[in-house]
């Protein structure tokens, strides 16, 4: 069943922010993810105003998502993150 990974970034620096921006995609889709949502408008409809970065990834499954995240692809793109933006990442599985 499909997974999603949810990321809410806190951008810190956008100009280093853009390095990784760039390198992401090609990370994501090597690894058989694709983008369903990238940084689009958020509307809070209960709670605490969301003002970060919302992104949502779609995998075939969690183990899918997990190898993505640890995957040498991605460990380049997440050092070019650092210090440039805080970050809350999980994964929720499908139905």
């Amino acid at each position: 069943m499909p997974a999603y990974i949810v990321v809410r970034v806190d951008v810190t620096d956008p100009e280093k922010f853009k390095k990784y921006q760039a390198l992401t995609p090609n990370a994501i889709a090597a690894n058989g993810g694709r983008f369903i949502a990238r940084g689009g408008k958020t509307v809070t409809l209960e709670g605490d105003e969301e003002t970060r970065r919302i992104v949502l990834l779609e995998f075939e499954d969690v183990e899918a998502a997990e190898a993505f995240w640890h995957s040498p692809e991605y460990a380049e793109a997440k050092a070019a993150r650092e210090n440039a933006a805080d970050f809350q990442a999980f994964i929720v599985e499908g139905i």
